[in-house]
């Protein structure tokens, strides 16, 4: 078995435990030819630093690469603000300021409308899905293409899983109350709130807080309840709500600057792309791992009201979801292809799940695990 296929199933821990004789320090065979450059390279994120499994997991990734890279390609990542502000990851790496970014695909595209397909799609994939039409339908290949004029190279690097509906500072009672709602939400979910009579505003992590709690904005979304617990969020609203129907399954991405990435040797090459894999599963798994317990801190301890969107509000989003992206596909030829791509994979992986995965959770019953 070839390492990097080796590599490929594990985490980021375990990845970093089974390769343990490879650490910055260890030695490595020579050979004919051996390019033995060491590579220092800068990674921007558009997460604040410390940040719980986005931002965590863009910084392990970072150790990753060095360690298994025996110290050859040395990362130093930078949270958002450090170096540039989130929004600025994009034009820093394409333009080599910094060979790597980390961030969400839905935050560019001002740059290309198709781009944000790669990270959620409302009432889309989920974390699954996601990672199979990438890996095996296409997907990757269609994202490559997306990003290639801009000097770039994107690759999935962590998924969240499908994310709480949102933050709200009063209830949802119907498809009205979305009138005039001004929310944090962005990509083609902002776009939908918008078609239903609210105000998307698009801020990074790190000001959502604020404006939230001075009345800035009357609604969020962030992530779900591991990272919306570590930002406070609910000191600044009561309502929780779910289900996440604009980011049903989040890939965050890493971007080369594609003249850095093909400076590297070829098995450093691979090397980073098997790391990048590695922190996609690894940051899901953390998600899985810790959402139910922040959850039920949220309500059992601090009170949170949480609750279902009623059925005409979903109801509504849904229908305006889909005119939405027809639009977008009818209007961008790239979108369209994308679009195609996603809605053939879907179909038939919703098939196989409707006998496997959806079967399978309602034959497991309600209750079977622990609830808040």
């Amino acid at each position: 078995m070839k390492r990097r296929d080796f590599v490929a199933g594990l985490g980021v821990g375990a990845a970093t435990a089974a390769l343990g004789g490879c650490g910055p320090d260890a030695q490595r065979p020579a050979g004919p030819g051996r390019d033995d450059r060491v590579f220092n390279w800068k990674m921007v994120t558009t997460w604040p630093t410390n940040f719980p499994a986005v931002g965590t997991g863009a910084e392990a990734l970072a150790r990753l690469i060095e360690r298994i890279s025996g110290g050859r390609i040395r990362v130093r990542a930078y949270g958002a603000g450090e170096l540039v502000p989130a929004f600025e990851v994009f034009d820093t790496v394409a333009s080599g300021t910094a060979e790597m970014g980390h961030g969400a695909s839905y935050y560019w595209k001002g740059k290309s409308e198709a781009a944000q397909f790669f990270s959620a799609i409302p009432f889309g994939f989920n974390a699954q899905e996601m990672n199979a039409w990438l890996y095996h339908g296409g997907g990757l290949a269609l994202w490559r293409e997306v990003y290639a004029p801009f000097g770039l190279l994107p690759h999935p690097a962590g998924n969240t899983g499908v994310q709480m509906g949102g933050w709200f500072n009063r209830e949802l009672r119907s498809v009205a109350d979305l009138q005039g709602l001004k929310m944090r939400i962005p990509g083609l979910g902002g776009e939908v709130l918008r078609r239903a009579g609210g105000t998307p505003v698009n801020l990074p992590g790190g000001e959502i807080f604020t404006a939230l709690k001075t009345g800035g904005i009357d609604a969020t979304e962030w992530v779900g309840p591991y990272n919306d617990l570590a930002f406070g969020l609910h000191q600044a609203a009561r309502y929780y709500y779910y289900p996440g129907w604009h980011e049903p399954g989040t890939t965050t991405e890493v971007i080369f600057n594609k003249e850095a990435f093909d400076d590297l040797p070829e098995d450093l090459r691979e090397l980073v792309l098997t790391a990048c894999r590695a922190a996609n599963d690894d940051m899901l798994a953390e998600f899985t791992a810790r959402n139910n317990e922040a959850l039920a801190v949220l309500v059992q301890e601090h009170g949170v009201e949480l609750r279902r969107f009623p059925a005409d509000v979903l109801d509504r989003l849904r229908e305006l979801s889909r005119e939405v992206i027809e639009e977008l596909a009818a209007a961008d030829p790239l979108v369209a292809r994308v679009w195609q791509s996603q809605q053939a994979f879907l179909r038939q992986v919703r098939a196989w799940h409707d006998v496997s995965e959806a079967a399978y959770y309602l034959a497991r019953g309600p209750g079977a695990g622990a609830s808040v």
